[in-house]
């Protein structure tokens, strides 16, 4: 079976390609990034294909010219059209030269006219999803800035309706969690279509390094400090949680439109750390009480299994992927999303029951070895390919 992926930059994709390659399924790779950055990823240069061109030129523009932030709009549909016929190009000349591929594996939004073309010589074409549906995000995000006052965020519906022609062209979507199928089928995409196939998670170096004090209830919200990740109901619930000794330790960038929010809400008790080297971040789980992470909308935030792994229990929305992870109630706990009410319950409930606390504790120490890591995410993706190729009869 002759796989290839394409991808902008590398996300979970190298992970997968080092897992297809030892299976003896990887043809190639195509990606936005340079080689110079790429070759960090440990393939060899003949599998890892570069087209860099305009991607590095959005990237330079954002990072040493904000002023001309105009310009993002076009270079990122250019990168995203132009790597297309790139990579059209070269798959053609692969079955030019008798390299038949079987199945593309697409990062969504990257591949319409190579996906189509190795339809045509009867391989299948495969999108693969990080994130919930591109326009169901699209819209709970900008509704959720229009909730708080924010200007609306940016996009390109040129953008928007190829992403959706590709979900419509794809043989199969493939997604991390439960709730990004749920987003997906509730804008009308067939359940048949999708695939969820949880990312692996290297536990490695997440082990617990303390346990949280006795005298005091910390929690700890980590990563981007955002509408996004529904960061303002954290603050107004954790202002209702009563402990004479209670702290919020936030660790993430914080985006610069969440200054007006955080105005709005007592933060005595709130400490911003920024962003903290992975050292730091362990140590944090390990001593706090419980994770946080009230997301409106995320594909499957990988933090939550890092905190289990350090026993730190979770207090995660539905919209998180946190249902893939553990159980409610038992590892921690899954609340709906815009519910600063259910937050401070559930903190309240930690707070007050510290045999609690340690239970899910021990609960979450004993799931993470159940979560499996990249080996198994490639193991499910190949058991897919088989099937959506028609070899797994031959395979079996």
């Amino acid at each position: 079976m002759r796989v290839v992926q394409t991808v902008f930059g590398t996300f979970h994709h190298f992970e997968l390609a080092r897992e297809l390659r030892k299976r003896g399924h990887l043809e190639a790779i195509f990606s936005t990034f340079p080689w110079s950055r790429l070759q960090r990823e440990g393939l060899p240069h003949d599998v890892v294909r570069s087209f860099p061109w305009f991607h590095t030129a959005e990237y330079l523009l954002s990072r040493y010219a904000p002023k001309l932030r105009g310009l993002r709009k076009p270079l990122a549909y250019a990168n995203t059209t132009q790597f297309d016929e790139w990579t059209t190009r070269q798959i053609a000349a692969m079955q030019k030269n008798g390299k038949h591929v079987d199945a593309l594996i697409g990062i969504s939004g990257s591949s319409l006219k190579a996906g189509q073309l190795v339809q045509r010589n009867g391989g299948v074409f495969i999108c693969d999803r990080g994130s919930t549906h591109q326009r169901f995000q699209h819209e709970i995000v900008a509704e959720e800035h229009k909730l708080w006052g924010l200007p609306a965020p940016e996009f390109d519906e040129r953008l928007m309706l190829r992403e959706e022609t590709i979900y419509a062209t794809a043989d199969a979507i493939t997604v991390p969690s439960t709730a990004t199928v749920r987003s997906f089928v509730a804008m009308g995409v067939p359940q048949e279509k999708m695939h969820r196939i949880p990312y692996g998670v290297n536990l490695d170096r997440f082990k617990p390094t303390g346990t949280p004090p006795a005298d005091s209830f910390q929690c700890l919200f980590a990563g981007s400090v955002s509408v996004r990740k529904g960061f303002p109901y954290l603050l107004e619930a954790f202002a209702k949680v009563n402990h004479p000794r209670k702290k919020l330790v936030v660790a993430g960038g914080m985006q610069p439109q969440m200054q007006s929010i955080l105005s709005r809400f007592p933060t005595a008790d709130v400490e911003l750390l920024g962003a903290i080297p992975q050292s730091q971040l362990i140590d944090l789980m390990s001593s706090s009480h419980v994770l946080i992470l009230p997301s409106i909308e995320e594909g499957l935030a990988l933090v939550q299994a890092q905190a289990m792994a350090c026993g730190c229990p979770v207090i995660a929305s539905r919209n998180s992927g946190g249902e893939d992870l553990f159980d409610d109630g038992v590892e921690g706990f899954i609340v709906s999303i815009r519910s600063a009410d259910a937050l401070t319950a559930r903190m309240q409930q930690l707070a007050d029951d510290p045999a609690l606390q340690k239970a899910m504790s021990a609960a979450a120490l004993e799931r993470v070895k159940r979560i499996g890591g990249w080996q198994q995410y490639g193991e499910a993706w190949e058991k897919l390919l088989l099937q959506l190729t028609g070899n797994a009869a031959v395979q079996s």
